[in-house]
């Protein structure tokens, strides 16, 4: 068949190629009586079984016919019995063709990628607008990558990374994030989600067992680092950080933090706060885990800078484009104290070899040319318009309600007065109204203590919608909740 050749069906075209023999090979060794039909069950199962899919051409019969070693007109009658049956179909002059009748027993894959609910309103936090992934320049990136890439790149990569990439993500990261960004010492990660496991295998291997975490905090670190045999140790929160003198009572020697912008609560660590939690790093002789999910994200002033500009020997930071670009990407960066980064890195190579380097070129020079400094703009002034809409909306439609944590990242907690309580009766009523909300209780560790001061907070994302679904999206909530008191 050639290229000019299509399907008569109009679908997408399939092609058995010169090995399709191999399904019949055993139906044309039966005994010559019993050969027509052998072939003709061995070809309706192939169908049945979705061994041969719907829209699949099959050979012509003169072809098949020699490759099987039998005659011409054993081939034409399973041909013209399959397609009197319905399993095939056929065109004057256009082939023989797999039908569309027959229901195929073969599995199909599932898709168990994480979904937006289908509510009216959905201010579930975490995801950014993935109609803003900036496609032109992405796809101009791509051909300039492919255009020059030299063939060699494409081998086997180093582990830490493309040097092209660690390069210009070292001189990013320093500019923006103030972190002390050496690129032998950076590595290239899926995510953010890849650099808690490799950082928990690296741990575990030096003895440690336990990693204290914030509470509330990330969801994820628990079964990130269970995956790794290491525990997370639940550690309370005050208005600067994480308590310090739980923290030291704990044992850990190592604890996870998001100091830019702690998530799910919205605080900035203070000054004093940083400076106690690194001394207590050096004092115990272990590590703070940074976690800067979106420290590019400030609205009211210039970012925090990342805690490890204050101590690179202390502090492993973590960071991704989940948040920037998008999170099916899978590309972030891990930069590791010195004393870390021989284990960290053959902890990588042994895990998957490296990252993509297609992938990489490719970010490397969407930074080297200043695309990703738009698209950090362009997410900044579109995401600040989107908190303003939420916060008035807030205001207008639930007096008295208190927004908390600082002017940044995707997410707001609102604080709502007592009289729209008790909590769970809020939740039911606005559940049943399409809207799709969750309480800060919900990021509290199950292995941790609530906070009794939380009441009726809400974690409330807006980053994924345009201000008119916000507006109208709070304003369903606040109807619902209002229908409860009548």
């Amino acid at each position: 068949m050639t290229s000019s050749e299509t399907n008569p069906a109009g679908g997408p075209e399939r092609q058995v190629g010169s090995a399709a023999w191999e399904l019949l090979l055993p139906a044309a060794s039966a005994p010559a009586r019993t050969r027509g039909r052998s072939l003709q069950a061995a070809l309706r199962e192939a169908v049945r079984s979705g061994r041969l899919t719907p829209d699949t051409r099959l050979p012509s019969s003169r072809d098949l016919a020699a490759d099987l070693g039998v005659s011409r007109g054993l081939i034409t009658e399973a041909y013209e019995q399959l397609t009197a049956e319905g399993y095939l179909r056929s065109g004057r002059g256009a082939g023989t063709w797999v039908g569309g009748a027959v229901r195929s027993a073969r599995p199909r894959a599932r898709d168990l990628a994480p979904r937006a609910t289908d509510a009216r309103a959905d201010f579930v936090p975490g995801t950014p607008d993935l109609s803003m992934f900036p496609r032109a320049a992405w796809a101009a990136a791509q051909r300039g990558v492919l255009a020059e890439l030299p063939h060699h790149e494409l081998g086997y990569p180093d582990p830490r990374g493309l040097p092209r990439l660690r390069t210009a993500l070292a001189e990013l990261l320093a500019r923006r994030r103030g972190v002390v960004a050496d690129p032998e010492r950076l590595v290239v990660v899926s995510g953010v989600a890849q650099a808690t496991t490799l950082l928990g295998f690296v741990l575990h291997a030096r003895g440690l067992r336990e990693v204290g975490v914030e509470n509330p905090g990330s969801p994820q670190h628990d079964a990130l680092y269970a995956a790794a045999g290491v525990m997370t140790v639940p550690l309370p929160l005050d208005d600067e950080g994480l308590v310090m003198e739980p923290l030291r009572e704990s044992g850990v020697r190592s604890v996870v933090t998001t100091p830019a912008h702690q998530f799910p609560t919205g605080i900035a660590y203070s000054a004093r706060r940083r400076t106690e939690l690194l001394d207590w790093a050096r004092s115990v002789d272990g590590f703070v885990l940074e976690d800067d999910y979106d420290g590019d994200f400030r609205y009211d002033r210039a970012p925090v800078g990342a805690l490890q500009g204050l101590d690179p020997e202390r502090v492993a930071y973590a960071g991704s484009v989940s948040k920037s670009l998008a999170p099916g990407l899978r590309l972030g960066w891990l930069l590791v104290p010195e004393a870390l980064a021989e284990d960290v890195v053959e902890r990588k190579r042994t895990m998957d070899l490296g990252h993509p380097t297609l992938d990489q070129a490719l970010f490397a020079r969407f930074v080297e040319r200043g695309d990703y400094d738009r698209q950090l703009r362009r997410c900044q002034r579109a995401y600040r318009e989107r908190r303003d809409a939420l916060v008035s909306a807030l205001e207008e439609h639930f007096p008295g309600a208190e927004v908390t944590g600082i002017a940044a990242g995707l997410h707001v907690i609102a604080a709502l007065p007592e009289r729209y309580g008790p909590r769970e009766r809020f939740l039911a009523r606005v559940a049943a109204a399409g809207v799709a909300v969750r309480p800060l209780a919900d990021y509290a560790h199950v292995h941790g203590r609530e906070d009794g001061r939380q009441g009726l907070r809400l974690v409330l994302g807006y980053a994924h919608l345009p201000p008119t679904r916000i507006r109208a999206g709070v304003r369903l909530m606040a109807e619902a909740a209002a229908a409860g008191h009548r």
